[in-house]
C-alpha cells in the first residue's frame, strides 16, 4: 500500500477545521496510520521546505509552519498520493474546485490549510522526517474488503 504525508497547517488548527480534514480522508477510504498534533521547530521547519530554500518566500513558510500547532499525519491506501493532491485542491485556493479542502475552506495561497505530499519520494521523505518508524501503525480496518479487490 501506498503511503502520503499531510499536515493541516497552523490556520487549519485554529479555524477548528481538523476533524473535518480528518472526515474526508476516512470516508475516502484511505487508512490513518500516524498521527501527532504539535508544534513544529525552526529546525523541521526549515527540513520541511528545504526546496524552497532559496526562493524569497521560504521564510515566510517557516514563520508560518511555526506559529502554531500543526496536525502532522500519515495516511494510507492504493493511489493515496494523487487520491489526497485532488481531495486538497489547488495550491492556491482560488483556483482550488468546490469540494476540494482548499476550495471549501482556503481564501489565499499564504493560508491554504494544509500540506500533501506531492509525489511518492517526497511522500517517502516526509514520513521519515516527521515520524519515526515506530510511531507508525500497520492495521487493518474491518472496511478493507469492501474497498479493495
Amino acid at each position: 500500500m501506498e503511503r502520503t504525508f499531510l499536515a493541516i497547517k497552523p490556520d487549519g488548527v485554529q479555524r477548528g477545521l481538523v476533524g473535518e480534514i480528518i472526515r474526508r480522508f476516512e470516508t475516502k477510504g484511505f487508512t490513518l496510520v500516524g498521527l501527532k498534533f504539535q508544534k513544529v521547530s525552526r529546525e523541521l521547519a526549515e527540513q520541511h521546505y528545504d526546496v524552497h530554500r532559496e526562493r524569497p518566500f521560504f521564510p515566510g513558510l517557516v514563520e508560518f509552519i511555526t506559529s502554531g500547532p500543526v496536525v502532522a499525519m500519515v495516511w494510507e491506501g492504493d493511489g493515496v498520493i494523487a487520491s489526497a493532491r485532488k481531495i486538497i485542491g489547488a495550491t492556491n485556493p482560488l483556483n482550488s474546485e468546490p469540494g476540494t479542502i482548499r476550495g471549501d475552506f482556503g481564501i489565499n495561497v499564504g493560508r491554504n490549510l494544509i500540506h500533501g505530499s506531492d509525489a511518492p519520494e517526497t511522500a517517502q521523505k516526509e514520513i521519515a522526517l516527521w515520524f519515526k518508524d515506530e510511531e507508525l501503525v500497520t492495521w487493518q480496518p474491518h472496511s478493507t474488503p469492501w474497498l479493495h479487490e
